[in-house]
């Protein structure tokens, strides 16, 4: 899941997730220790939202009151767009 989280940039971009597209944001804190991910369906009312914490013991992913099953489905699935930008 942390690579997925890697493969967005820091900042703003747009990717595809179930033939929509979501523009996401990703936001660093803790010298990378921690990721802080928001993603809106472009055009509709979807989102996804969710902090990452990396620890010594491997990694945490704590959804932002939606399910976990949710989240992962997309951080799986997702898949960069080239228009973005």
């Amino acid at each position: 899941m942390h690579e997925r989280l890697l493969l967005l940039k820091q900042g703003y971009q747009v990717v595809l997730y179930r033939n929509k597209k979501y523009g996401t944001t990703r936001t660093d804190f803790n010298n990378g220790k921690s990721i802080k991910l928001y993603a809106e369906e472009l055009g509709g009312t979807d989102f996804i939202s969710l902090n990452y914490y990396r620890l010594d013991s491997g990694g945490v992913c704590k959804p932002c009151e939606m399910p976990e099953e949710k989240v992962l489905d997309f951080l799986r699935n997702y898949q960069m767009v080239e228009d973005s930008l």
